[in-house]
């Protein structure tokens, strides 16, 4: 996978972060970030963090359902963001393969978030892609 779709991912992550944290909408900080000239916002970042967003509800049931010993409202905010973004690939982007989508999730974990996180991410989203027949509805 090449290095920028890792770095668009990563920057899906942080507006999906950046909307979580404000209480704002993703596409309020999709909005933000075109009238900023810094960092510049690709079309792979806004179509990601807007698929992402637009499945939330039904990810975020899934990810509460599937994590053992930990509710969503428990997860630090960065890996909630990015177990989102993994879950989607996972499930719904059929151009991403399975082990591409939660290889991606993990690498972004290693990069954003603690260094627990990439081992949390790779088992939650594991378990749901041994699901994902029943899940992808």
């Amino acid at each position: 996978m090449s290095g920028a779709r890792r770095k668009a991912r990563k920057r899906a992550v942080e507006v999906l972060y950046e909307a979580e944290l404000r209480g704002i909408s993703v596409p309020e900080v999709i909005e933000r970030r075109h009238a900023q000239p810094q960092p510049p916002i690709n079309e792979f970042t806004e179509r990601l963090a807007t698929a992402v967003d637009e499945r939330r509800e039904r990810t975020d049931e899934l990810l509460d359902e599937y994590a053992i010993g930990w509710t969503l409202e428990r997860m630090p905010v960065v890996d909630r963001n990015i177990l989102r973004m993994g879950a989607y690939e996972l499930l719904w982007d059929e151009n991403i393969p399975d082990g591409v989508a939660i290889s991606e999730a993990v690498a972004v974990a290693k990069e954003l978030s603690t260094e627990d996180s990439p081992t949390f991410i790779n088992g939650l989203l594991s378990r749901l892609m041994e699901n994902k027949a029943t899940l992808a509805l």
